[in-house]
């Protein structure tokens, strides 16, 4: 078992990360700034779905696949560039809320 000294250093280091804002917690709150409370918690939502679907292929035995198969960790490698790629070009192009084109798509208009 361990000592009274190593458990509260344990539970400090923990207090410290967890309250230290990541990623997640930066874009939730950008959003929320952006769109309002509805928009912030949609977003939440999905970084805990993509969390839960990371968690369960793991579980379930993808990471160690990828890890032994090179022409597996290709695909899903390609996949996932190609499919930044499909957003990137989706951005260039989209249309704010308010019906006008956003910057980026008026810079490639001219």
């Amino acid at each position: 078992m361990a000592d009274l000294a190593t458990i509260l250093t344990y539970v400090a280091v923990v207090i410290g990360l967890f309250l230290i804002p990541g990623p997640a917690v930066l874009l939730v709150i950008t959003r929320t700034f952006q769109g309002g409370r509805k928009v912030g918690i949609t977003t939440g939502l999905g970084i805990a779905t993509g969390d839960l679907i990371h968690t369960l292929s793991a579980a379930l035995g993808l990471s160690a696949i990828l890890m032994t198969s090179a022409l597996a960790f290709d695909v899903v490698k390609t996949v996932g560039a190609c499919y930044l790629i499909y957003l990137g070009i989706r951005a260039f192009f989209a249309e704010s809320s308010s019906g006008t084109r956003t910057p980026l798509a008026g810079m490639l208009i001219r």
